[in-house]
């Protein structure tokens, strides 16, 4: 019997879904899930996601490594920022990392309360699509979204997965279907349609197109992170 894939495009409608028994894939490609995908596949022992500046900075002062990003921008005072290019170097390698970010961390921490909680991006989509097909559970897509409101880039990964996961699962609701077509309409054009996305031309302001375009790149990587307890590791 096919499971079911829904997608929620926003955290302010988590609540709307009932995650026990499910899989949650918290997705926030522009770039917290980004830079998580690449900061393990480059060595990194774990990330921990927090969601306030408070606790990062807790774990600052206990000499964690730490990043922090808020309004696409470093936050002053933390030692990384949230560029995936940050995070290919010998400085993280066996190292746990503490990251806390405007809207990646913050939908991770209100999907706890499901079976498990996957962490997605283009640069590992294959990898947990793969995973996906061997759990027999439903599927939610959580996208991170910016400050409550849709964003372009997240919902097309959560198309680009139904369609990875369309002959293994059944569409649960219209954001799926929604997710699934848009994607299919602009997936042969999809990093100039990500570069007018609102938040590519926040980023721009900061410099950093390499980013965008590294983070649109698909199964870069061949790795699968989930949550266990507070940490973000990578299945063995």
């Amino acid at each position: 019997m096919k499971r079911n894939i829904d997608v929620c495009l926003s955290p302010e409608l988590i609540g709307l879904y009932d995650l026990k028994g499910k899989i949650v894939v918290v997705v926030d490609i522009l770039r917290a899930t980004s830079v998580m995908v690449t900061a393990l596949a480059n060595g990194a022992k774990e990330i921990i996601p927090v969601a306030t500046l408070d606790e990062a900075k807790s774990y600052l002062n206990k000499g964690f490594l730490c990043a922090a990003e808020r309004g696409g921008a470093q936050v002053e005072g933390f030692p990384l920022d949230n560029s995936p290019f940050s995070y290919m170097n010998e400085e993280i390698k066996g190292k746990p990392i503490v990251i806390t970010t405007t809207n990646g961390t913050l939908a991770i921490t209100k999907s706890t309360t499901a079976d498990q909680v996957l962490v997605g991006a283009f640069l590992n989509i294959q990898a947990v699509a793969d995973y996906i097909t061997k759990q027999d559970k439903d599927v939610i897509v959580h996208c991170a979204g910016w400050k409550g409101k849709t964003n372009m880039e997240d919902t097309l990964f959560a198309g680009a997965l139904v369609e990875l996961l369309y002959n293994s699962h059944n569409l649960a609701c219209d954001t799926a279907h929604l997710s699934l077509k848009y994607y299919q309409s602009v997936k042969d054009n999809l990093l100039e349609t990500v570069k007018n996305s609102a938040h590519a031309k926040r980023l721009n302001k900061l410099h950093v197109i390499k980013d965008i375009e590294f983070c649109v790149k698909q199964s870069t990587y061949d790795i699968v992170l989930i949550l266990e307890g507070k940490k973000l590791i990578t299945t063995s």
